[in-house]
């Protein structure tokens, strides 16, 4: 059957490895139709028979286990499908597997939406043990869902799986504003630092400055990796302090305290220049130190005092906004050096991102200068973390900004 109605198309994310020490297959993204409404559908005849017949397939042999929808850090909700195939099963089929599936809101019936996926895959052995390990990833809205999948590999072999899908937030995070609506569909971006689409600003009042110093650092100190899911989080924390109406001007310090050195910066703009952030954030070889700065006792900690003093020191911005990782240093910031700073008069902010909070429940040596200048510390192991630390720290930069004024209006 092929269908004609109110579809949309977008390229599946999926992320593919083949266990076992046989290398990584390529996959290459590729969209199977138009974007908009009222879009024809292109398939193959024979998938789009697959899809709508609704009886699962096991011509090629593999295990398809839906993902249950889950609140990420950038406040929207992942569903997906995890798939393994026995390696036995591609031996000798070199080429590539390809993965149609359609996922249909209960809402918008008349409006399915297409994802598709082209995974090469090397030549495997026929004596080949182990599996294909695979998995794809689509966002959604709170809202009932059916998910119809296949995979069909060179030999024309198809496997196919069909589920229902809940979407739906914890009594704990309602009041967390998703970004995608109840009932429609995103594809997922695999690109962290992609540009942000303009915001709708609040214009009652003048637009909130506020300058974000982010320390792009793994969580364990000592790794030489930065991971994929740290790198998200830390990005979707600057992307929530981006899209919150209240807050027009931004000023942001990148900065690596291992490497001891400011990777980014950008100074007062109304938008943030992710792409740029994020070619800044390449650039970083974690686990090398300039060997100058090894020779210099508590490097870590004298970079750290440098930066506040020049990033915070005189402040003119309506708040200051540390972000990042535990920063655990043999050495705080010592107290005198904060002191010759004199009185800070930006509201200053930390937001700690750690996913396991009891492995290091002390504070780190930046939580120390922000409770130096009086500031608020705010724990980031939860999306809703995140949610609720923001709304209370813009609340009380608003506050802290219209005090002033009104102690020069009760003077004159």
């Amino acid at each position: 059957m092929h269908r004609t109605n109110a579809a949309r198309f977008f390229p599946l994310s999926v992320l593919a490895g083949l266990l076992f020490l046989i290398g990584r297959p390529a996959c290459g993204q590729s969209v199977i139709g138009g974007a908009t409404p009222g879009a024809v559908v292109h398939l193959v005849p024979t998938d789009m028979a697959v899809l709508e017949l609704q009886e699962p397939r096991k011509d090629l042999a593999c295990t398809v286990t839906p993902v249950k929808p889950a609140l990420g850090f950038d406040l929207r909700l992942h569903a997906g499908y995890e798939v393994s195939v026995p390696l036995k099963e591609l031996a000798g089929s070199e080429g590539a597997l390809n993965i149609v599936f359609r996922v249909t809101p209960d809402l918008h019936k008349d409006q399915p939406v297409y994802f598709s996926q082209r995974v090469r895959m090397p030549p495997i052995a026929e004596d080949a043990k182990g599996e294909v390990e695979m998995e794809g990833s689509f966002d959604l809205g709170e809202g009932a869902y059916h998910v119809d999948w296949l995979m069909r590999d060179p030999a024309e072999r198809v496997c196919s799986s069909y589920w229902d899908v809940e979407a739906a937030l914890a009594d704990s995070d309602k009041e967390v504003g998703l970004v995608v609506p109840p009932g429609e569909l995103r594809a997922t971006d695999l690109e962290p630092f992609r540009e942000e689409p303009p915001v709708e600003r609040t214009q009652q009042d003048r637009p909130l400055n506020v300058k974000v110093l982010l320390n792009f650092a793994p969580q364990r100190t000592n790794s030489v990796v930065l991971r994929p899911l740290d790198v998200k989080a830390l990005v979707s924390i600057l992307r929530s302090v981006y899209r919150e109406p209240r807050i027009g001007m931004f000023s942001v310090v990148a900065f690596n305290l291992q490497q001891q050195r400011v990777i980014f910066r950008q100074e007062t703009a109304s938008r943030i220049d992710f792409p740029a952030l994020g070619t800044a954030v390449d650039s970083l070889a974690l686990g090398t130190v300039d060997i100058r700065r090894l020779a210099e006792k508590n490097g870590d900690t004298q970079f750290l005092s440098s930066l506040v003093r020049r990033e915070v020191g005189g402040s003119k911005f309506d708040a200051v906004v540390f972000a990042g990782p535990k920063a655990l240093l043999e050495e705080n910031v010592p107290a005198e050096d904060l002191k010759q700073m004199g009185q800070v008069d930006s509201p200053v902010f930390y937001m700690n991102y750690i996913l396991d909070p009891q492995a290091a429940p002390w504070r780190d040596a930046i939580g120390n200068v922000v409770k130096f200048f009086r500031g608020s510390e705010y724990t980031i192991s939860r999306p809703k973390d995140l949610w609720n630390a923001l709304t209370e720290m813009v609340t009380r930069i608003g506050e802290t900004r219209k005090a002033p004024a009104s102690a020069s209006a009760a003077g004159r």
